[in-house]
């Protein structure tokens, strides 16, 4: 058996096509068509439920048919209600806190859900982020029924376009591509994911939360990055991806947020990152980051504007608590050496 390559040349190895374009063209459908009816009836400030919701289109990459329809109905439902729980958080004066224990629940609900359902992308990061990054939102009970509506919308939309492409990839003959993870048992897994998501979710916000940086649901979905992975040295390459393509992807949201986009400018931006990121998240996750890291910065800007130089700064140092909290959590609950022939992308 040949040694495993270095970090370094992990960190820059690029993966194959593998079809992500197909990926890429999903997602950005999803968020397109929703974003533009928002945009067209003037409500943008409900972007931010329906680009939770167009999260759905971006499970069963490796699934098609009847197995990637069961797997985005899940997602739909569970994103629906990661949404209007984080409004409902966001109903509270407290807040800031309440999303610390609440998102590490839901980290926790989340992990369970994926190993005995085997998600693709595995892990809780996308319900984590869609609750917090509502929850840190001010709300009023009026915006409840919005949010469920907008979510449920928009990931009923996604469910359309995955079965769609599956429906198209059969009737060439496409079956779906073979997994190369060697799984072990869900009883096996699933307590150590559990433990680690929810204890990376608490570590993670209390000290972002503690140390007053604005957005500390950053420094909690970054936490679940490294952990996502399932043995230490990839959860350490992940880690260390999210803090280099972050820091790549800063200066592209700085260069963005120069030109000052706004309404429909600023949707086309959206679309063309959340396309870009799914070309390159299966092959090399930090180049994805160059995308996804202004992506995140400037669906902020579209419902919640801020300073940009704030959103900057907060998004770095963010980044570097929660992937360093997740790296530790990885090594602290190690388990022993084995033999795995691929990590799921």
């Amino acid at each position: 058996m040949s040694p495993q390559p270095g970090l370094v040349v992990q960190l820059v190895r690029v993966g194959p096509h593998a079809g992500s374009h197909r990926v890429a063209l999903r997602a950005a459908v999803s968020v397109a068509v929703p974003l533009l009816l928002l945009w067209a009836v003037d409500r943008q400030a409900w972007s931010i439920y329906a680009a939770f919701g167009g999260f759905t289109s971006l499970y069963g990459r490796n699934h098609v048919g009847l197995s990637r329809l069961q797997m985005q109905l899940s997602l739909a439902v569970l994103l629906t209600l990661s949404v209007v729980g984080g409004v409902a958080v966001g109903l509270s004066e407290h807040r800031d806190w309440l999303v610390v224990p609440t998102g590490a629940l839901v980290a926790g609900i989340g992990s369970l859900v994926s190993d005995a359902e085997d998600w693709h992308p595995p892990g809780p990061l996308f319900l984590v982020f869609a609750f917090a990054a509502c929850a840190s939102i001010p709300s009023t009970p009026a915006d409840l029924p919005v949010a469920a509506a907008v979510a449920a919308a928009t990931a009923a939309f996604a469910v359309l376009v995955g079965a769609a492409g599956s429906m198209w990839r059969a009737s060439r003959g496409a079956g779906p591509p073979r997994d190369a993870v060697r799984r072990r048992s869900f009883a096996d897994l699933a307590v150590r994911h559990v433990v680690r998501c929810m204890a990376g979710c608490l570590l993670a916000g209390a000290l972002a939360t503690a140390a007053g940086i604005g957005h500390p649901y950053w420094a909690m979905v970054s936490a679940i990055v490294p952990l996502a992975a399932r043995e230490l040295g990839a959860q350490v390459l992940r880690g260390v991806q999210r803090i280099a393509g972050t820091a790549l992807g800063l200066a592209m949201a700085a260069a963005l947020f120069a030109l000052d986009l706004d309404g429909l400018a600023l949707i086309v931006v959206i679309v063309l990152l959340q396309a870009a990121a799914e070309l390159w998240v299966g092959r090399n996750y930090a180049i994805a980051l160059i995308a996804v890291t202004p992506l995140a910065l400037l669906m902020i800007q579209l419902v919640a504007p801020a300073p940009a130089g704030e959103l900057l700064v907060d998004r770095g140092v963010e980044t570097l608590i929660g992937a360093a909290v997740g790296i530790l959590l990885a090594w602290l609950t190690r388990g022993p050496r084995r033999h795995v022939l691929a990590e799921p992308a």
